[in-house]
C-alpha cells in the first residue's frame, strides 16, 4: 500500500500538470503522513540536509554559470570556425564539423539544450545555405546536442553521483570514451550519407587559416584541459574544477574575447597604436572592468539566468532527495530488489527492463528528475546482480540522451523548433534516422561495459589502486 500511494500520488500530480519538484515533495509528505513513523519535522530537516550534505552538488551552479558565460560570449562561433577549417573539406564536412563543434562545446558547457542553442543557431542556417537539406541539418544538430550530457563535465552525471553516492570524478572518466565514440559514429554515418547523396564540401583553407582558427578557439577549448585535466590527474575534485571553470569562463568571455561586459568592442590594439600605449590602455580598462562588473547589465543578466537555472534544478534535487528518503525509510528499493532478484532474472535481462523503463520515462520527464527518482530504486538491484554502478550510470545517461529527442518533453526538439521556426512534428521527423542510431549505440553501451569502465579502471591502475 505504501509503494502504491507513493507512486500513484506522484504520477497523479504529474498528470495534473504540477511541477515535478512540487509533485515529488507532495507525494513524499503524503506517504509520511499516512504510513511512516517519521514526523513532518523530518521533512524540513531532509530538505536542508539533501543539499547541505552533498558537496558534489556545489559543482552544478558553477558549471551552469560557466556555461552561461560561454554561451553568451563568442566561444561557440570560434569553435565552429575551428571545426569547419578542420574537417569541412571532407565530403559532408560541414555536417561533420557541426558534430565536432557540438562535441567541443559539450566539453565546456555540460548541458544538452545549451549545446543545441549555441551551435545550432549558427550552423543550421550555414548548412542550408551550403546546399544541405534543412531536415538533415536539423536532425544532425538536435542529435549531436545530446552529447552535452554524455561528454564530461556533465550536469546530469553530477546528479546521478549525488543520488547514488558514487564518485563524480569516476563518472566523468567513464563518460569520455562513450562520448567520443558516439561522436565518431555520428560523423561516420554523415560521411556515408554524404557519399550516397553527394552532399557538398568546401575547399581546405590551408594550414595557416587552420592554425589561426585553432588559436582563436583555444581560449574556450583550454577549459576542457583545465577541468578534465585537473579531475583526471587527481589535482582537483569536480566541485573545485567547476569553481575554477566558472572564474575562467568569466575571464575569457569578458577580458579575453570581450563579447560581453564593459570591455565589449574594445580592441586589444588599435591600428597604428604602439605596443606600450596598448598595454597601458588595456591595463586601465581591465581595472575599470573589474570595478564595473557588478553593475554591468549584460553580466548581471548572465548571472541572473545562471542563478534561475541553478535554483530550479537544486529545488528539484532537494525534493527528489526527500522522495529518496521516503523510499529508503520504507525499504521500498529493497522490496523491489528482492522481488526482481526472486524472479531469477540474469543481469542482461534486468538491463533490458532498465532501458525500457528509462526510455518510457524519458518521454514524460526531464533527465535530472528521472535520475533522482529511478537511481535509488535501480541502484541496489544492479549491485546485487553484479552490475558496476558506474556502468549503470552511463547506461542511464545514454537513455537520458535519447529522452532529449522523444516527445512530448524532449528539450532538444523544442530548442531546434525555436531555431528553425518549424513545428515539433517536423523536427521529430528530422531526428528519426538519428534516433535509430542512438538506440543502436545504447545497446552497445549496455552490453559492452568496458567501453565505459576502461578509462576509470586504467587511471585507477596508474594511481596504484588496482
Amino acid at each position: 500500500m505504501t509503494i502504491a500511494t507513493l507512486f500513484l500520488s506522484l504520477f497523479l500530480c504529474m498528470l495534473l500538470g504540477m511541477p515535478i519538484a512540487i509533485a515529488l515533495g507532495f507525494s513524499s509528505m503524503l506517504t509520511i503522513l499516512l504510513f511512516s513513523n517519521d514526523s513532518l519535522a523530518s521533512v524540513a530537516l531532509k530538505l536542508y540536509a539533501s543539499t547541505a550534505e552533498h558537496y558534489t552538488l556545489l559543482a552544478i551552479p558553477f558549471f551552469i554559470l560557466s556555461s552561461a558565460f560561454l554561451s553568451t560570449g563568442g566561444v561557440a562561433r570560434r569553435i565552429i570556425e575551428f571545426a569547419m577549417d578542420s574537417v569541412g573539406h571532407i565530403r559532408g564536412g560541414l555536417a561533420m564539423a557541426s558534430v565536432m563543434a557540438c562535441m567541443l562545446f559539450a566539453a565546456v558547457s555540460g548541458s544538452s539544450p545549451a549545446t543545441v542553442a549555441a551551435i545550432g543557431s549558427i550552423v543550421i542556417v550555414g548548412m542550408v545555405r551550403a546546399g544541405y537539406p534543412e531536415k538533415f541539418a536539423a536532425g544532425v544538430i538536435t542529435t549531436s546536442g545530446t552529447l552535452g550530457i554524455l561528454i564530461p563535465p556533465s550536469i546530469v552525471m553530477l546528479v546521478y553521483a549525488a543520488a547514488t553516492e558514487v564518485s563524480a570524478a569516476r563518472m566523468f572518466m567513464a563518460g569520455l570514451i562513450p562520448g567520443l565514440l558516439m561522436g565518431f559514429l555520428l560523423m561516420l554515418a554523415i560521411y556515408i550519407v554524404a557519399r550516397w547523396k553527394n552532399l557538398p564540401s568546401r575547399p581546405f583553407p590551408g594550414v595557416k587559416p587552420l592554425l589561426k582558427s585553432s588559436a582563436k578557439a583555444m581560449g574556450g577549448l583550454a577549459l576542457i584541459f583545465i577541468v578534465l585535466g585537473s579531475i583526471y590527474g587527481g589535482v582537483a575534485s569536480p566541485t573545485e574544477a567547476a569553481a575554477v571553470a566558472c572564474v575562467y569562463a568569466y575571464l575569457i568571455a569578458v577580458y579575453g574575447y570581450r563579447d560581453i561586459g564593459p570591455m565589449k568592442g574594445i580592441a586589444w590594439r588599435n591600428p597604428g597604436e604602439n605596443l606600450l600605449k596598448a598595454c597601458g590602455r588595456n591595463i586601465w580598462f581591465s581595472l575599470l572592468t573589474l570595478i564595473k562588473t557588478p553593475v554591468d547589465r549584460e553580466i548581471r543578466q548572465v548571472v541572473r539566468d545562471g542563478a534561475k537555472v541553478s535554483i530550479m534544478l537544486l529545488f528539484i534535487i532537494a525534493n527528489a532527495m526527500l522522495f529518496a528518503h521516503v523510499l529508503t525509510t520504507e525499504r521500498i528499493p529493497h522490496v523491489i530488489a528482492e522481488t526482481i532478484v526472486g524472479w531469477g532474472l540474469p543481469a542482461w535481462g534486468f538491463l533490458i527492463i532498465v532501458n525500457l523503463l528509462l526510455l518510457a520515462a524519458g518521454n514524460f520527464m526531464e533527465p535530472s528528475a528521472i535520475l533522482l527518482i529511478m537511481a535509488p530504486i535501480l541502484f541496489p538491484i544492479a549491485t546485487q546482480l553484479g552490475i558496476d554502478p558506474i556502468h549503470l550510470g552511463i547506461i542511464m545517461v545514454v537513455n537520458m540522451e535519447i529522452g532529449m529527442l522523444t516527445p512530448p518533453v524532449g528539450l532538444n526538439l523544442f530548442v531546434t523548433a525555436g531555431i528553425t521556426g518549424r513545428s515539433i512534428g517536423w523536427v521529430i521527423h528530422a531526428c528519426l534516422p538519428w534516433l535509430l542510431l542512438l538506440l543502436g549505440f545504447l545497446v552497445l553501451i549496455t552490453y559492452v561495459p568496458q567501453i565505459s569502465l576502461f578509462l576509470p579502471e586504467y587511471l585507477d591502475a596508474l594511481q596504484g589502486y588496482r
